[in-house]
């Protein structure tokens, strides 16, 4: 009898205990569901100018250089300069032991004196037959070899004249003096060396122009032969831009290297601007208007990549085809128009459908409260 109150007294619980929760789910309110509203920065689409730039190293080197040689032939016993010394227009550079050419100018002398003597015989012996000839003492003929010998010591005389005023310019081409005001680059021959006539033994880079010589692949050659925006920099100084221009542009390839060897005229370049510095030269090549976007709103699938579009608060997930790069910018070939509106921070938080807020929009609203002195209407939320 005591177990079946017990049992009966358990059960009375147990739906007591049942009424009271079901008594409190019904008295309780529904939970309400908060949609997440994310915050995001967005760019309005607009077709840009497309320029890739090509960039490419060269060496500044000087428009003019000069190798410099003796025009005769002799041993080298002094030597007046150094590499990279400073010259100017006439000044000596490098001599040749002169005791060969001062004798070939005495030579010469002599030589002239010997045709002088031999001219001045023949003259007077010419004279002196001319009187017998009209006395009739002498025939016509021997008065013809009087004749002909005159004119062949006169050539005699002029040839010897010819010869020594040879040796005698022969004589100061010892001495070999700059052409022009400039910096020496190159020294090919030391005191003591014997040279030939014609053989360079010094190098010289005129003061004034330079340029910057880069090599240019055989696939660049044609997009970059029209292109008239160059910017030089220096690896010494890489903030200051140059302004080059392209003098001239090598038809032929290089044998080893299999490209095209350009010449960037520096018309602006400053004191700092020294031989043998490295520079880069920035071509831009013009393209058609394409679609520019920072590489952050860029989405990557697995079919492909995508951008989040903000249409009616709401974003959706627009396949586009990028093109390729530039910087930190991609351009887009296709999958956009102008005047879309396109994510480019938060896109990895994202989701289709979800509601946003452009930031931009909501610094604008701050600011316009601000001014008229209410308050935001989202600053107590």
């Amino acid at each position: 009898m005591v177990r079946f109150a017990s049992r009966t007294l358990a059960t009375s619980l147990h739906g007591l205990a049942l009424s009271l929760v079901l008594a409190v789910a019904a008295c309780s309110k529904p939970v309400e569901r908060v949609e997440i509203v994310r915050p995001v920065r967005t760019v309005t689409v607009a077709p840009a100018e497309n320029r890739a730039l090509v960039e490419l190293s060269g060496e500044i080197q000087p428009r003019y250089e000069s190798r410099l040689g003796f025009r005769v032939g002799g041993k080298l016993i002094g030597r007046q300069v150094e590499i990279g010394s400073l010259v100017k227009r006439g000044q000596l550079l490098m001599q040749l032991d002169p005791a060969d050419l001062q004798l070939a100018q005495s030579q010469a002398k002599a030589a002239v004196s010997a045709a002088d003597s031999n001219l001045s015989l023949a003259r007077a012996e010419l004279q002196r037959y001319r009187e017998l000839r009209q006395k009739n003492f002498v025939s016509q003929a021997l008065l013809d070899g009087k004749e002909a010998a005159y004119q062949s010591a006169l050539a005699s005389h002029e040839q010897a004249s010819a010869a020594l005023k040879i040796q005698t310019n022969q004589s100061g081409y010892n001495n070999l003096y700059a052409d022009a005001a400039g910096v020496i680059t190159g020294i090919d021959a030391e005191v003591g060396q014997v040279v030939a006539a014609g053989v360079p033994v010094v190098r010289l880079a005129r003061a004034g122009d330079k340029e910057v010589r880069v090599s240019i692949p055989e696939d660049q050659v044609d997009a970059l032969r029209q292109v008239s925006d160059l910017k030089v920099r220096t690896w010494a100084n890489p903030r200051a831009v140059m302004e080059g221009k392209l003098r001239e542009l090598s038809p032929v390839a290089d044998p080893a290297t299999r490209t095209y060897t350009a010449k960037i005229a520096l018309p602006k370049a400053g004191v700092d601007v020294r031989l043998g510095m490295t520079a880069t030269v920035q071509f831009a090549v013009p393209a058609p208007a394409a679609i520019r976007l920072p590489l952050s709103a860029l989405v990557r699938q697995q079919d492909g990549t995508a951008v989040w579009v903000v249409e009616g608060g709401k974003v959706s997930l627009v396949a586009v085809q990028v093109a390729g790069t530039t910087g930190n910018e991609l351009m887009v070939a296709s999958g956009l128009n102008p005047g879309q509106v396109v994510v480019t921070a938060g896109v990895n938080q994202l989701q289709v459908g979800q509601k946003v807020r452009l930031l931009g929009d909501e610094l604008s609203a701050k600011a316009q409260a601000t001014e008229t002195g209410k308050p935001d209407a989202g600053a107590g939320k």
